[in-house]
């Protein structure tokens, strides 16, 4: 509440919690940064065996796909950063840039997880196809997400969790560089912890849960837990499907 001293009005620091505080005003900066330390973290426990160093040269489209994936966690940040200084006129030019780099990405990333799958197969004798279901799954969330929120985004609360979510489901392709969370199939939990700080953060601030979340969030779990079926039960479809791809 606003106060009066000698005929001018002082408006008290906002606090941490509700409209304008702390948390609404810096809540999805903040996050951008915590998904490049996630990003930094997660690959650094890899990057440099199965990249800058591998004993047997990865293909090129990979280096490619971790330029484009690099480059979407640097653009997130940026966007974030003009919404936060109110630059919203920048925000929106450079928007279109980041619808095309995303639908690039989602292309990119189906074929990057074939070759790859290849790869790992014939140079590295890991023939795991059926987990084509997480790479896949990953694509097909993020293109969703993406394309929800480029409809959107004239509903800045609508347009802002969209892109959140966008960019969480990436993110369990950094998770999974750690042994222990890969090995006990955590990395779409850990991606879910993540986009619960976004209900959290709505719980703070309006003290209810936005409509985006309580849609998004119970079907993303439902999906997840049948690609991880996919990956480990190996359905004889499924396999079929995948061994088809791998030729």
């Amino acid at each position: 509440m606003a106060t009066f001293s000698q005929g001018s009005i002082v408006r008290p620091f906002p606090g941490f919690a509700g409209r304008n505080g702390l948390l609404d005003r810096y809540f999805y900066f903040a996050m951008s940064l915590l998904v490049a330390a996630i990003v930094v973290w997660g690959f650094s426990h890899s990057i440099n065996e199965n990249l800058f160093h591998a004993a047997i040269p990865r293909p090129v489209l990979l280096w490619i796909h971790g330029a484009a994936f690099s480059g979407w966690v640097a653009f997130y940040i940026f966007q974030s950063a003009l919404v936060r200084t109110k630059n919203l006129r920048w925000h929106r030019f450079f928007g279109w840039f980041g619808a095309a780099l995303g639908a690039a990405m989602v292309g990119l990333g189906f074929t990057t997880a074939i070759i790859m799958t290849r790869f790992d197969a014939a140079q590295l004798h890991r023939p795991y196809p059926t987990f084509l279901s997480v790479p896949f799954f990953d694509m097909t969330a993020f293109g969703v997400f993406l394309a929800l929120a480029i409809r959107w985004r004239r509903q800045p609360e609508m347009h802002r969790r969209l892109l959140l979510l966008a960019t969480c489901t990436l993110l369990d392709a950094p998770f999974g560089r750690i042994d222990f969370i890969f090995n006990n199939c955590l990395f779409f939990a850990c991606v879910d912890g993540v986009i619960l700080l976004g209900v959290l953060r709505d719980m703070v601030v309006t003290r209810s849960v936005h409509k985006v979340y309580l849609i998004a969030l119970p079907t993303l779990m439902v999906c997840q837990g049948f690609v991880v079926y996919l990956w480990r039960g190996s359905p004889a479809w499924w396999l079929h499907f995948t061994e088809g791809i791998m030729g």
